[in-house]
């Protein structure tokens, strides 16, 4: 059976009504909740960007159960991977067990503020793999002394460790980081609807995860619902158009202004041809129909925009989950 998520848009709404809408989601029925985990918005007109593991650590507590889950952490430049794999651990704790900590190669737009620079993206995927052992190793609650090309642990150990450790998803694009990845990560995490990514990340698991359960593809993808659709073509094109660029441009442009340079002349017509807009729940079906026909388990939606979010929980939500379920397969 399909699971459908909740997107925490960090970029787009203050701390207190990302906790709101967390505890919100849960109660319309979401199966489970992913968070951004930004510095920086990716343009100014969306004007926010608060501390995910803060948010999530309240949502945790205001929440009995749904799923929680990075989407996703970058653990090479802003934050060591030994910081991560302790408030990782400390969160699923708190959430008794309802976190996924995912893990991804990051943004220049985030990263770039330590003053450390941005390495090239195959330096980036060794710093990452680094940084998954250096987790997964953590995770363990034994002592754990590292050394490798690009991070040091020293005698270091996470002391709140949860059974069982936390589960991993990694973000992967193409056919060699899924081989990479596949072997360090317990779930696939992607943006585009990929079936020959699901096919591959399912050949390199090779079966069950240690828990017994199979491995997870959680995707995500962004509506605009709305009741006057030519508000919401807007809305979307004003917060959301740097979503077509693609992550090999998305990646490496280091500040919102670049990014409003770099998509002004995406026109909203452009915008609405990539997201559905308006109150047309089979549009939102349709789009988001792509992800389990290419054999995802798992799609977050991210509703558009701080404007309206409380009005789409309280009146859309649940009628789009129905027919989302109505919809996608059983089994």
């Amino acid at each position: 059976m399909v699971r459908f998520g909740y997107t925490l848009m960090t970029e787009q709404s203050g701390p207190k009504q990302i906790v709101e809408y967390g505890a919100r989601a849960e109660q319309v029925g979401f199966d489970f909740e992913v968070s951004s985990d930004h510095y920086s918005p990716w343009l100014t007109s969306q004007g926010h960007a608060g501390y995910a593991w803060t948010m999530l650590g309240a949502v945790a507590a205001l929440t009995s159960s749904v799923e929680l889950m990075t989407y996703v952490t970058c653990p090479t430049i802003r934050y060591h991977p030994a910081v991560v794999a302790q408030k990782a651990a400390t969160l699923q704790i708190i959430s008794d067990g309802r976190f996924i900590l995912g893990l991804g190669s990051g943004e220049n737009l985030n990263e770039h503020i330590t003053g450390e620079g941005w390495p090239p993206v195959a330096q980036r995927q060794d710093m990452l793999e680094e940084a998954a052992i250096i987790i997964r190793q953590l995770h363990t609650g034994e002592l754990t002394t590292w050394e490798g090309s690009y991070f040091r642990v020293d005698s270091a150990r996470v002391w709140d460790v949860p059974d069982g450790g936390v589960p991993i998803g990694m973000a992967v694009s193409g056919e060699k980081s899924i081989e990479r990845f596949a072997p360090l990560g317990d779930h696939l995490i992607a943006v585009e609807p990929d079936a020959d990514a699901v096919k591959k990340w399912d050949k390199e698991k090779g079966g069950l995860l240690s828990s017994g359960k199979g491995s997870r593809k959680i995707g995500q993808i962004p509506i605009c619902w709305g009741t006057d659709k030519d508000a919401a073509i807007a809305k979307a094109h004003d917060q959301f158009r740097w979503f077509g660029g693609g992550w090999a441009v998305n990646a490496d442009l280091p500040t919102p202004h670049g990014f409003a340079g770099a998509t002004q002349f995406v026109r909203p017509e452009d915008v609405a041809e990539a997201i559905p807009c308006g109150p047309d729940v089979d549009a939102i079906v349709q789009a988001v129909s792509a992800y389990w026909e290419a054999g995802f388990t798992d799609i977050a939606l991210v509703q558009v925009g701080d404007e309206g979010q409380r009005e789409f929980l309280d009146t859309a939500a649940e009628p789009i989950l129905a027919a989302l379920r109505d919809a996608a397969p059983k089994s």
